[in-house]
């Protein structure tokens, strides 16, 4: 396509300015009155202090898939968030993630952008691309690092970075801001924690050079401050620049407090907007975002950096819920909550806290299950608790045109997701359940150490039931008689596992040897 005639193109569908900068003015929330204070940012406004953090969802990686993207972020900025993070977009080729991964690098990408912003923009919320170089942590053989030291967690021992590389590699950063301020982002995310390219040059473990980008902290700093510069000259002084800063790094030689501290003061004078908050290396082993780290386990840290420097900073990991975001902020340990997986959880957290109704949260349990692990399987990210996350444009709940009446079989969680679903879709829902009470075997999860959470997902099904008028009987094993009785449209049977029993196992009789129900039902 001829470069003029794409640029002409390009006109008609990226908007010429940032649209939304005065977002209207916000109803006073008595529960959480800072968790929906706005924040004044000088060129614009964040209509709350809610961020939804950059998660790679691998929606990022293929041009067309940016359509499932927009419908899956316009769902979080209709369901109230001030501000979304995209997941990490590589600034060249040698950022790449995995092979041929999500892009803003030509100017015909910025179509596939604006689809995005489009769709955020029409409910208020601000977004920011995540510039994301993967340093030694790609998964492609083209990976560069300030020094050939393999990562744990790779297959590819990277290529050192000239000179020459770096100064490239920082106008490519640059010039990926420029491009994504064209698609209409209000401003970009530069990712530097978590063990990525910029963590890698900040880090005495796997920095070892002995030029200006090695060395001493100043040096090692220098690569991070000059990506800032470069960024801010390219996009001007009316665009928000976050920069994801490594708190606390949870491995050998990492960052000590003080070299955060001094770091956050020399982004501060490079043209950083807003700090924000990254825990740990992808390859520490000491656990950040799992159900057993306590909720807002990591604030102090943040707290130490907002009280160095004068621009907002962000708190991050493990809140999940509006009581401990508010407790944050009103406590001056932050200026805003970051939240990654609970949106995943929860599409409408913002609107429900918002309109204090905290207790129909469908909240994250920090399993890991359908979101990291799928995305470390290369499969596109969900959410155990809400498989429609990441398929909002694949499969809509809408409103039935013709109610009926359905029986569920069954007051596990796949029978009560089942019922919730149909229910609020309109349908007369009934629930039967042998047992004296609904959760099937999260009761049974909910009581090991480190699993606690999974009791929130017991409550949210429990407060939908009351919220949808949903009939449950307990105590009751369904029959032939009830079915026909019911005069039911559809059944649904939703009975559960049935567990491996113990005497088919060697040793299963000796008395020392219990099964797990027994065992976690007492």
């Amino acid at each position: 396509m001829p470069l003029p005639f794409l640029k002409q193109r390009l006109a008609k569908i990226i908007p010429t300015k940032t649209p939304n900068t005065n977002p209207q003015t916000p109803i006073p929330n008595s529960n959480y009155p800072h968790l929906f204070e706005p924040l004044d940012l000088g060129f614009t406004t964040l209509k709350n202090r809610v961020v939804m953090g950059s998660m790679h969802t691998g929606l990022e990686d293929r041009f067309y898939h940016y359509g499932k993207l927009a419908t899956y972020f316009e769902a979080r900025a209709k369901g109230g968030v001030g501000l979304i993070i995209t997941g990490g977009i590589a600034p060249n080729r040698t950022g790449w993630l995995i092979p041929a991964g999500g892009t803003l690098n030509r100017l015909g990408d910025i179509v596939h952008h604006a689809r995005i912003t489009r769709a955020v923009h029409k409910h208020g919320a601000k977004i920011l691309l995540q510039i994301l170089h993967s340093g030694r942590y790609g998964y492609h053989p083209f990976v560069v690092a300030p020094s050939p030291i393999k990562s744990p967690i790779s297959l590819f021992k990277p290529r050192q970075m000239s000179q020459n590389n770096i100064r490239s590699t920082i106008a490519d950063y640059a010039h990926t801001a420029k491009l994504a301020k064209k698609a209409g982002y209000d401003g970009v995310e530069i990712m530097g924690s978590e063990g990525y390219l910029i963590n890698q040059f900040l880090s005495a473990r796997t920095n070892k050079r002995t030029d200006s980008y090695g060395g001493s902290l100043e040096n090692r700093m220098r690569f991070a401050v000059e990506v800032v510069r470069a960024v801010r000259e390219a996009a001007g002084v009316d665009f928000i620049i976050t920069f994801r800063l490594s708190m606390i790094e949870l491995v050998e030689d990492g960052a000590t407090m003080q070299d955060v501290i001094t770091l956050a003061k020399a982004l501060e004078s490079a043209g950083v907007s807003i700090i924000n908050t990254g825990i740990g290396w992808h390859e520490a082993r000491i656990p950040t975002i799992v159900t057993s780290v306590p909720r807002a386990a990591f604030t102090r840290y943040t707290a130490a950096v907002k009280h160095a420097v004068s621009i907002p900073v962000i708190a991050a990991n493990r809140i999940n819920m509006p009581q401990t975001a508010e407790e944050i902020l009103s406590s001056g340990q932050a200026d805003l909550v970051q939240m990654a997986r609970p949106f995943l959880a929860d599409s409408d957290w913002v609107n429900k806290a918002a309109s204090n109704q905290a207790h129909l949260i469908n909240t994250c349990i920090g399993c890991n299950q359908a979101c990291l692990d799928h995305t470390f399987a290369n499969q596109r990210a969900s959410c155990l608790v809400n498989p429609l996350a990441c398929f909002e444009s694949e499969i809509s709940v809408k409103p039935t045109k013709k109610p009926k009446k359905i029986i569920i079989v069954g007051a596990g969680v796949a029978g009560l997701s089942a019922a919730v679903t149909a229910a609020s879709r309109g349908h007369e829902v009934t629930i039967y359940e042998q047992h004296t009470h609904i959760g099937g075997q999260f009761n049974m999860a909910k009581v090991i150490p480190g699993k606690e959470e999974f009791f929130e997902t017991i409550r949210y099904f429990r407060e939908q039931i009351k919220h949808l008028n949903i009939t449950v009987h307990l105590n009751t094993k369904v029959d032939k008689a009830i079915l026909n009785q019911s005069r039911a449209d559809h059944v649904i049977i939703a009975t559960g596992v049935v567990p491996r029993m113990l005497p088919s196992l060697e040793g299963a009789n000796l008395p020392q040897v219990i099964s797990y129900s027994d065992l976690l039902t007492g």
